[in-house]
């Protein structure tokens, strides 16, 4: 398979795609360290670091998204990008479509679940 292919439930976008969702992931990242440290230098309580949870969720959906190849929000409209950056494609037949929404269900439930398991080991972490 070639890295520009379409491929049905397993590959929705090329390589100019695929470094957009590596450069969320580190910005997701840079914001939960700043989130972190902000939090522990004011003294907030150990309840306050739930709120660390929405940054790291902005960088489990990057690099889950990068390293699947597949962006969830092409998937669940029916589109794909594997040209040049904003060049959307339809997806023409409802098997594939299908095929799509459910690897966008399974990449948003993956990225939230290791945003929660970090959140968790911060929240337990005893700084």
């Amino acid at each position: 398979m070639s890295d520009t292919q379409y491929l049905a439930g397993s590959c929705n976008i090329g390589p100019g795609e695929i470094r957009r969702r590596q450069v969320v992931a580190i910005v997701g990242l840079i914001f939960s360290i700043i989130s972190l440290v902000t939090l522990l230098t004011a003294g907030a309580p150990r309840s306050a670091r739930f709120g660390i949870f929405v940054p790291l969720l902005v960088a489990s959906v990057g690099y889950v998204q990068s390293r699947s190849k597949f962006c969830l929000a092409y998937g669940f409209a029916g589109t794909f990008n594997m040209g040049k950056m904003g060049d959307l494609s339809r997806v023409s037949d409802s098997v594939s479509r299908a095929a799509d929404r459910r690897t966008a269900s399974k990449i948003l439930f993956k990225s939230a679940a290791l945003a929660a398991v970090l959140t968790l080991v911060i929240i337990a972490l005893p700084f």
